[in-house]
């Protein structure tokens, strides 16, 4: 420890006053400070405990993620000593602000995220990137405004090692041509969807940019030209070539380059790559730990042979796949300890084959078999008897496993921590067994009709890791299962109870005692109303994201404590519920507000809308119905949207309130609008 750390720290605050808190080093408080780094809450409560500690955590401030960007020059102002600046929730970010930005934190910005915002052009970047020499991972992914001038100013930021361009899709060989000469240091580089980046942008990365270990390529119209290059780097340990649709087998037959050094190849969605192209990708490589050929070939015998030699392979995934019966006793016979298997909607997967499977890996720690209609009760007791140590299992819509069979999982299965058991006929005594998996902190029990308060309230009881919660249309379920929830799993961040109607007030009341909470959805929960809205607001400080579309109960009484005590909402859908313009202009003054879906609102007024529209200064998508187009005023709509909102506009018929279908799944999925 430095000498003048272990000192009595002189008085930083500006006024002279005595402070209790004068006799900490400054090093013990920024070592608190250290502490706080992920509670946004602790910190600002922190900067005000007095003039001395707000201007300490000015100084110890390092990572800036503004609102806005009208908060940037007080924030310059503030916070002289940012390394990581992520802009993500400011949609409108203009040459003079990247500027300024280049001359405030010049000596100290190592990280930028531009990722959602839009106004910049190649004056600003060069700016920031001639200024700003220390910069080292810049995120510029959705910038499709951005062309090879762009690029030439990012091939200035000479020392950078992580650059994100997914869907830059003016960007062409030309100008990647100028970041691989400019940028001899990039340990990463994200392509996906750069449409205009072909073989020569590629090789041109490769021969010049030697220190790369994460290349995603995906959806390029690149073919075997560049990959010669490509399996040339020494340190390449990621690959990503999805959707790549020139890469075919007589290509890569032609490969005469290996890449010792990878550990990651993912092929999805490569239809034209059979084991032939795979054996000559992948020939030589010693370090393969995880492939990824979900939506590609068939897996059959002479596939699989093609992982036979690689010891560390870990990770296996085939979504979408046909599986052969002897592509499955291939895998059986890998001795790889394989660790992660993903058969999700993988067509000819039966009982027989599953069972085969699992038998020889028995190490399994997470297994997708989502939609696997085939397989029954034989097959989850073979799982669960093999492979006790699984801590994810995901079984969505396995129609054919009985209820008994859940009982076996959480008999054998206890160290599991996901589950998702969407879709199937699991049932209050399947829950009490899981309820013995302690560490269990996803629980997916969307449609399942089975279950009841009963089961749930043993989860509650049992399950006090819990996160995130999924109820979708277990109708069975009511506010007794979620008291359970509420009272014994503080850690709660997610709950969806969408369109159960034994749902109310009370329910949201317990909800409220979970300090965690961040999502909540309570769609078409016909019992619940404004007063269960006010104790989510008071209680749950964190909510970031609120569903309450189809509540036709939730009116401006609900508006007015959300606007109140909610400041951290982010996404809200307001669909058909009671609220009016006076509701809508309360819920503005939310300064993280970015996403709204205002559909149906019967008391909705266009001069509302427009007040809403106009004091909403963070909305960065709003959907609205078809018909308040015409009578918004264009200079409105075009003020928003030059600064960074984008209209969504749906022309859906209204539907009426007794609207829950007896077949759970005839309505559109959750995201439906």
């Amino acid at each position: 420890m430095k000498t003048q750390s272990k000192r009595r720290r002189q008085p930083l605050s500006p006024d002279s006053s005595p402070n209790p808190f004068d006799i900490l080093t400054e090093e013990i408080v920024c070592k608190i400070l250290d502490h706080l780094h992920n509670d946004p809450f602790a910190t600002k409560a922190f900067s005000l405990t007095c003039k001395a500690f707000y201007f300490i955590e000015s100084r110890h401030r390092r990572i800036l993620k503004p609102l806005r960007p009208e908060l940037l020059p007080r924030i310059f102002r503030r916070y002289p000593f940012v390394s990581h600046l992520d802009l993500s929730m400011c949609p409108r970010v203009d040459d003079t602000t990247l500027n300024v930005i280049s001359s405030t934190w010049k000596a100290t910005l190592q990280s930028i995220n531009l990722s959602r915002s839009r106004f910049f052009t190649n004056a600003g970047l060069s700016s920031l990137f001639v200024n700003c020499s220390g910069l080292v991972e810049v995120d510029l992914c959705n910038a499709m405004q951005l062309t090879d001038l762009a690029a030439s100013a990012i091939a200035e930021a000479k020392n950078l090692e992580r650059l994100s361009l997914a869907r830059c899709k003016s960007i062409t060989d030309m100008g990647i041509g100028c970041i691989a000469v400019g940028c001899r240091k990039l340990r990463s580089l994200c392509l996906k969807w750069c449409l205009r980046v072909g073989d020569l942008g590629v090789e041109l990365i490769a021969l010049k940019c030697k220190q790369i270990r994460s290349l995603d390529l995906s959806y390029l119209p690149i073919t075997e030209k560049s990959l010669n290059s490509v399996l040339q780097l020494q340190h390449l340990e990621d690959l990503v070539l999805e959707g790549c649709h020139g890469i075919d087998d007589d290509g890569l037959s032609t490969l005469d380059q290996s890449c010792k050094s990878l550990k990651m190849l993912n092929l999805s969605n490569c239809q034209n790559v059979t084991h032939t192209g795979l054996s000559s990708l992948i020939n030589g490589t010693e370090q393969l730990q995880q492939i990824i050929l979900a939506y590609g070939s068939s897996v059959t015998s002479d596939l699989v042979k093609c992982l036979n030699a690689y010891s560390k392979l870990q990770s296996i995934k085939l979504d979408g796949c046909t599986v052969t019966w002897s592509g499955i006793k291939a895998m059986a016979s890998l001795h790889s300890p394989v660790k992660e298997l993903s058969l999700s909607k993988c067509l000819g997967l039966t009982d027989d084959g599953l069972s085969f499977l699992v038998q020889s890996h028995k190490d399994l720690r997470k297994l997708d078999i989502t939609c696997c209609r085939k397989i029954t009760y034989t097959s989850i007791d073979i799982i669960t008897n093999s492979c006790t140590s699984l801590t994810s299992l995901r079984m969505e819509s396995c129609s054919l496993v009985p209820k008994e069979a859940f009982v076996l999982i959480g008999a054998r299965c206890s160290f599991l921590e996901e589950l998702d058991a969407t879709d199937n006929e699991i049932d209050d005594e399947g829950l009490k067994s899981i309820s013995r998996c302690s560490k269990l902190s996803i629980l997916k029990l969307g449609i399942c009709s089975n279950i009841s308060d009963e089961g749930l309230a043993k989860v509650g009881s049992s399950c006090s890791m819990l996160k995130e919660v999924d109820l979708y249309r277990s109708v069975a379920i009511s506010d007794a299962g979620i008291a359970a929830i509420g009272d014994g799993c503080p850690a709660l961040e997610m709950i969806n109870i969408a369109y159960n109607d034994k749902i109310t007030d009370n329910s949201l009341v317990s909800l409220s005692k979970c300090r965690m909470l961040k999502a909540l959805e309570i769609r078409g929960c016909l019992g619940v109303s404004s007063i269960g809205l006010l104790a989510i607001a008071v209680g749950c400080k964190q909510l970031t994201v609120l569903d309450i579309k189809k509540c036709f109960n939730i009116n401006d009484n609900g508006m007015l404590p959300l606007a109140q005590f909610s400041q951290n909402l982010k996404q809200i859908n307001l669909s058909y519920c009671s609220v009016t313009d006076v509701g809508l202009v309360a819920l503005a003054s939310i300064s993280r507000l970015q996403n709204m879906t205002i559909l149906h609102l019967a008391g909705l007024t266009p001069n509302g809308l427009a007040a809403a529209l106009l004091a909403c200064r963070a909305l960065t998508k709003v959907k609205l119905h078809a018909s308040f187009r015409p009578l918004l005023p264009q200079s409105i709509l075009g003020y928003m949207e030059a600064h960074g909102c984008v209209f969504h506009w749906r022309d859906k018929a209204f539907q009426l309130p007794c609207m829950f279908w007896t077949n759970a799944k005839e309505e559109p999925s959750k995201v439906a609008p």
